[in-house]
């Protein structure tokens, strides 16, 4: 994010602070009150973008981790199609080779 994106958003939030402070005024309440509801109505929302921040955290599903996954699929997806058949019979060979070891392991244990 941007230096002026992050300007960007914090001047929207305290202008939005101020349309919901001039709402609950024009609706009637005093000073004392219409800014104390405004200010649970911004840390209401503060919680729950944060709580929306940790659930893709955890999930890791956030715009690196998905830029991430996605280049790396490009990247093998590029060599798979650079290789010759016979590099792509031999791939094969060798992951049946591994199957059937990890396979014979589970049926050990």
């Amino acid at each position: 994010m941007r230096r002026i994106d992050v300007i960007g958003i914090g001047l929207g939030i305290f202008i939005a602070g101020g349309v919901v402070y001039g709402f609950f005024k024009a609706v009637g309440l005093d000073s004392v009150d219409a800014g104390i509801w405004s200010q649970v109505i911004l840390v209401g929302g503060l919680v729950g973008w944060l709580l929306t921040y940790l659930f893709r955290a955890v999930t890791q599903n956030m715009t690196y981790n998905q830029q991430l996954k996605d280049y790396e699929d490009a990247v093998l997806q590029k060599r798979l199609e650079e290789m010759t058949p016979e590099e792509l019979a031999a791939l094969q060979a060798e992951v049946e080779q591994e199957k059937r070891a990890l396979k014979q392991t589970k049926d050990e244990g």
